[in-house]
């Protein structure tokens, strides 16, 4: 990956470690983990690569950023490494659009940001004369196209169809969104187990990633939270055209868990993650009002070869939950994979219609269960809304630094990169900027 988006290799390996010194530990591997791990190389998932930061083939344990104590960080805490002299943070500032001199003749250039505060009170702050200074827009692989759109960068009919004053005609701003899709199959249980969040993985050669997840039943309540990964209230409405995104949809969606049969909350999920799909799809505007999300479309199996993997994933997720290792720890009989895809097919709450062949054809039943890991990305891609050193295209003095780059989604979980991409452009900017002076 690291090739492959021309960075500089020596930079990248000194900004890895600078954030995992500060907010990332080593998990103590829960027993549901340390049994899974045991399936994942009993079905050749293999070697078996310990602890470790590293992106490499077979099954490995991951950091974590939760401490020993339980205590989740986050990259607000890397603040504490700035000079809080030459730094403000306005924690209740929402961005609304870009500011640009558009003097004829010339790129337009970025001048400042207009944005709103906690009481919703519009305010502007501008750039200094300074022909270095800059806005570098990091909201993501959504908000960033979004936000583009909204200031007048983007494809010129859909920003003349919302009436948005034209700034710079692109076409590519919007286009190749891409999310990494994930299917999960339930794994039955006898007892309730601990809660675990994803602390082991399997990398396969074939394109596909194994994980696991615990403990949804800690209570006769349970069934009324939110679930993590398979939670309605937390973005699991992906699956639903963005029309229908509705109070009412959420309320459905809601019932639906409430109801779901009492097993679904003991035990857990083994989930397979496609990486790298090739299916790919857009982002438009509904409106715009920058607190309204736009519609993005991903595509999910739109391709065949992503629905292939997804496929090879399942059977292997099977394998995983059948092996000896497992049904010693679940204590229940090998289920067969057709019980196993009923039962999952029940614990799943998108809300994508379900057929009678769920369980009988792996295809529809990737197609049917398909949610989202939330590892969206593109959108703002190298080459063509932004530069190598990640300049917007036709403009001066903006810049962009997020996911909304990358045409793959790095890892197993892209937050690494995306945390170490803040340091390592930064570094670069500093640099460039100060030479030797940046002390960087």
């Amino acid at each position: 990956f690291i090739r492959r988006v021309g960075w500089d290799a020596r930079l990248v390996n000194e900004s890895y470690p600078w954030v995992e010194k500060q907010i990332v530990h080593q998990p103590k591997l829960a027993p549901w983990q340390d049994a899974f791990k045991d399936s994942l190389l009993d079905v050749g998932v293999s070697p078996y690569n310990g602890f470790t930061y590293d992106h490499v083939y077979g099954t490995k344990v991951g950091g974590t950023i939760f401490d020993r104590f339980g205590r989740r960080h986050t990259a607000a805490e890397l603040l504490a490494s700035a000079n809080p002299k030459m730094l403000s943070v306005l924690v209740y500032a929402t961005v609304q659009k870009v500011l640009f001199d558009k003097s004829a003749g010339k790129r337009p250039k970025a001048m400042g940001v207009m944005f709103k505060d906690e009481n919703g009170n519009q305010h502007q702050a501008f750039l200094t004369n300074n022909r270095r200074s800059e806005v570098i827009l990091s909201c993501g692989a959504i908000g960033t196209p979004q936000l583009l759109m909204l200031s007048g960068i983007g494809p010129k009919a859909e920003l003349q169809r919302l009436n948005i004053s034209m700034v710079l005609h692109n076409e590519f701003v919007g286009k190749g969104m891409a999310d990494n899709p994930m299917n999960s199959v339930f794994v039955p249980m006898t007892r309730s187990v601990e809660q675990s969040l994803i602390q082991t993985v399997g990398i396969t050669k074939m394109g596909v990633y194994i994980e696991a997840s615990s403990g949804f039943g800690q209570s006769q309540d349970s069934i009324h939270c939110h679930h993590g990964l398979l939670s309605a209230e937390i973005g699991q409405l992906s699956t639903v055209p963005p029309k229908q995104r509705t109070r009412q949809a959420i309320e459905e969606f809601i019932k639906r868990k409430r109801d779901l049969p009492r097993e679904a909350f003991k035990g857990g999920f083994i989930l397979e993650k496609i990486a790298m799909p090739l299916s790919t799809g857009h982002l438009n505007l509904i409106n715009t009002n920058i607190d309204n999300n736009p519609s993005v479309t991903f595509n999910y199996f739109g391709h065949p070869r992503d629905l292939r993997r997804c496929v090879n994933g399942i059977r292997m997720a099977a394998k995983v939950i059948q092996s000896d290792r497992f049904t010693n720890f679940t204590k229940c009989d090998k289920p067969t994979v057709e019980k196993l895809l009923n039962m999952s097919v029940k614990a799943n709450i998108n809300l994508i219609p379900k057929h009678t062949n769920d369980t009988k054809s792996l295809e529809q039943f990737c197609k049917d269960t398909v949610i989202t890991i939330w590892h969206y990305h593109g959108g703002c891609h190298v080459g063509k809304v932004v530069d190598p050193n990640h300049k917007v295209l036709g403009t001066r003095r903006l810049r962009i630094v997020d996911g909304s780059t990358f045409s793959e989604s790095p890892g197993t979980n892209p937050q690494g990169t995306v945390l170490m991409m803040g340091r390592y452009m930064g570094v670069k900017i500093l640099r460039r900027r100060l030479g030797k002076a940046a002390g960087v």
